[in-house]
C-alpha cells in the first residue's frame, strides 16, 4: 500500500521550498513508461508553469487538491482565458481534469500547496507536452510578469 499522509506531504513541501524551481514531484508509478503517471505535485507561490498541452499522443490530466490552494487555468491557441478554477480543500473545490489538446497550466496560490495528479502515461520528455509559443519558457524573463498578469486576468488578487 502506498498511502498519502501529512508526513510525505509536508516532505516533498519542504523539497518544494528548497527547489529553485519551488515545486517537487513524488512519483508513485515505478518507472516513467508506466501507462498511468501518478504523482504528487508540491507547488510554492511563484513557481511558473509555462502553458503547455498534451497532444500527439493525447494525454488527459487530472489534479485534486490536498493541500493548499490552486488556480487551474485553460486558453485558447492565442493565449486568452477560457476557463479557471481555484481548486481548493478548505472551499470545497477538490479537483478538475483537463482534456486532451487543451492549453493549461497551474499556479500556485497559498504555500505548501498539493496536487496529485494523474496523466496518460507513458512520460516520455521530448513529445510529453507541448509549450504555448504565446507566453515565456520557463527561466526566461518575463515568466513572474507573465504568472502576474494571469492572476489579474483571472480576477485573483
Amino acid at each position: 500500500m502506498k498511502l498519502i499522509d501529512r508526513n510525505l506531504l509536508s516532505g516533498v513541501s519542504d523539497k518544494a521550498k528548497s527547489s529553485a524551481r519551488r515545486r517537487m514531484n513524488y512519483n508513485f508509478h515505478e518507472t516513467l513508461d508506466a501507462t498511468l503517471q501518478r504523482m504528487l505535485n508540491a507547488l510554492e507561490p511563484g513557481t511558473y508553469i509555462q502553458p503547455h498541452k498534451h497532444e500527439n499522443p493525447d494525454k488527459v490530466e487530472a489534479f485534486i487538491i490536498l493541500t493548499g490552494k490552486i488556480l487551474v487555468v485553460e486558453f485558447d491557441n492565442a493565449g486568452n482565458v477560457t476557463d479557471n478554477y481555484i481548486l481548493s480543500p478548505n472551499e470545497g473545490c477538490y479537483g478538475a481534469e483537463i482534456p486532451p489538446r487543451t492549453w493549461h497550466c497551474i499556479v500556485a496560490l497559498e504555500p505548501e500547496s498539493v496536487v496529485y495528479e494523474v496523466k496518460d502515461g507513458p512520460y516520455v520528455p521530448i513529445n510529453d507536452k507541448n509549450f504555448a509559443p504565446w507566453a515565456p519558457k520557463e527561466g526566461d524573463p518575463g515568466c513572474q510578469e507573465y504568472l502576474q498578469d494571469l492572476l489579474k486576468r483571472c480576477k485573483i488578487n
